[in-house]
């Protein structure tokens, strides 16, 4: 057989080459992630920690709402994190979402936009987006339109595209678009519908039909989502698709910030693919990474779910109950490793041994701020003039695997702030334990047993590696890990 190589063939091939040389000798892609606090948002520091406290618990229990649903759930989309690129060509429109390790789907408000129940004095992150000519329906004989639908079968989605039944059977469906798809998240929902366009990161990679949802109606949900769990229609998946090496692997490092704004105006380095860490000091020690394996869910496959041994509280080991330790039939236990959620969540058996064991040594020092406690959704607490490092004791998170252990910094488990002062009560230092009750192991039957939040995960790079399905946990400093990999 004689192939004929056309100009416009050989154009093709080598754009697509040089493609493939710029992944290859970079390895990775960098995006910053910008964290949403904002202070004009909270009056004060108890009103802060209410909200997201809150606002953790809701998302870890939104199970709890779908229980009796032939429906999975993922996590509430209310991040801490953004990210941003562009969709789009030749006219572009930069989009902002919050990005989800809890989810797997990407999506994005679309114009026109109305969100239901939504609070009025919270700014969008990027105005509606208004589908660039580029952009093109996903048929309903695709797989992303069955992955969108929970599986369902491609014909059956057709059918309710109302695709005729001899185009059905002889698969020439491709003219009837997706149908409408829903959504739910926690504590919202959403209706959307599938496109594929050009998607463009921050480093001028542009991923060529990115398929997205695009909603022009959500209940309780005002800002899209980059979903980055397991699944086919999440990011790292469609880059994996063009790019192994970029979708197989990712990572993150969050700037370490106790709640204050000036220091989040740092970027948070967003990693796509592997890098050539060079240097790895962080003070006088060399970065190592601690593995441990992830677990499959059958029920949530998105999530990233680990196996959780124990928590010391000082040198005292408390074992994790046996639901943590893996995951049933039923999808219930492990541990997920959120981007989402902003405090740990425990079930109640660790929780309270944990509490238990902190307030035992703390209590003898530290007269315990019942009220702040009650105003903060956070527990125990403690007033204090001077806190001293020795009196606050360590904590420590054991993982399943030989030597997979991570010790948290104090300031990621043990917040202090000003409590009074307002003319009122008496300005008083105050401090308090940022683990949180997840409820007891029947109330979370059929979803995680715990999570890791983001506000533990600070000051540490986290890598998610697909490939060879693992998490690992390295100290940085990462406002300069973002400045070496950026120069």
């Amino acid at each position: 057989m004689v192939v004929k190589v056309t100009p416009l063939c050989l154009l093709y091939w080598l754009l697509i080459s040089t493609w493939w040389l710029m992944v290859s000798t970079s390895g990775m892609v960098l995006i910053p992630l910008t964290h949403s606090l904002s202070k004009t948002q909270f009056t004060t520091p108890h009103h802060l920690l209410k909200t997201t406290s809150t606002r953790s618990a809701t998302r870890f229990r939104h199970h709890l709402h779908h229980r009796h649903k032939q429906v999975s759930v993922p996590l509430s989309p209310g991040s801490d994190y953004t990210l941003s690129f562009t969709l789009g060509s030749p006219s572009s429109s930069t989009i902002s979402l919050y990005l989800d390790t809890g989810s797997d789907l990407v999506w994005l408000p679309c114009s026109p936009f109305e969100c239901i129940l939504c609070e009025s004095e919270t700014p969008p992150l990027s105005p509606p987006l208004n589908l660039s000519s580029s952009a093109t329906a996903v048929p309903c004989k695709s797989s992303a339109c069955s992955a969108a639908h929970s599986s369902l079968h491609s014909s059956d989605l057709c059918a309710i595209a109302r695709c005729p039944l001899d185009s059905i059977e002889m698969s020439e469906c491709n003219s009837f678009p997706c149908p409408p798809f829903y959504y739910a998240y926690g504590d919202g929902s959403l209706i959307g519908r599938l496109y594929k366009d050009s998607l463009t990161l921050p480093n001028s990679l542009s991923v060529q039909n990115f398929t997205f949802g695009c909603s022009h109606t959500t209940l309780g949900e005002p800002v899209g989502v980059a979903g980055f769990g397991f699944g086919r229609l999440s990011l790292p998946a469609q880059l994996s698709s063009v790019s192994p090496q970029l979708g197989n692997r990712f990572s993150y490092c969050l700037v370490s910030h106790s709640f204050d704004s000036n220091r989040v105006r740092r970027p948070s380095p967003l990693i796509l693919g592997r890098y050539e860490d060079k240097e790895k000091p962080l003070g006088n020690e060399l970065v190592e990474f601690v593995y441990t394996g992830m677990l499959s869910n059958p029920k949530h496959p998105y999530f990233y779910s680990v196996g959780l041994e124990g928590i010391s509280v000082g040198k005292r080991n408390i074992p994790a109950p046996e639901n943590l330790k893996r995951v049933d039939r039923r999808g219930s236990g492990g541990m997920v490793v959120d981007s989402g959620t902003t405090f740990t969540m425990l079930p109640a058996s660790l929780y309270d041994s944990v509490v238990t064991e902190f307030d035992h040594r703390v209590s003898r020092f530290y007269k315990r701020a019942n009220r702040v406690e009650e105003s903060t959704g956070l527990s125990p607490c403690y007033f204090y003039n001077k806190v001293v490092a020795a009196k606050v004791p360590a904590i420590t998170l054991h993982f399943a695997g030989n030597g997979s252990s991570v010790v948290l910094p104090r300031k990621n488990y043990f917040y202090e702030f000003i409590d009074g002062g307002d003319g009122v009560r008496e300005k008083r230092n105050v401090g308090c334990l940022m683990l949180m009750n997840g409820g007891d192991e029947e109330e979370l039957s059929g979803g995680p047993g715990a999570t890791l939040g983001n506000y533990q995960q600070q000051g540490f790079e986290v890598v998610y590696d697909l490939e060879k399905r693992k998490v690992g946990f390295a100290r940085r400093k990462c406002s300069s890990l973002w400045d070496s990999l950026k120069n």
